[in-house]
């Protein structure tokens, strides 16, 4: 494991000292849960962004719509 050192505004380090000891959790894991939870919340609304910008795309559409029909195809059979 990697060591990571930085500074926290001293506002931001006593919530984060008052919520660790309320949970009963050392500092680290209370900031290596919060950390992977806003990283995926960054991946999701990248992956909503990129659907948003899908549907703006002609060439993603046609191909969509080609699925559709095939699908609906199938399901008639």
């Amino acid at each position: 494991m990697i060591t990571f050192t930085s500074t926290l505004p001293d506002d931001l380090m006593k919530m984060l000292s008052d919520k660790a000891k309320a949970l009963k959790l050392p500092k680290n894991k209370l900031i290596e849960k919060a950390l992977e939870i806003y990283l995926d919340q960054l991946n999701k609304a990248e992956y909503v962004k990129s659907y948003r910008n899908a549907g703006d795309d002609d060439d993603i559409l046609v191909m969509a719509e080609e699925g559709m029909e095939e699908y609906f195809k199938q399901l008639k059979d």
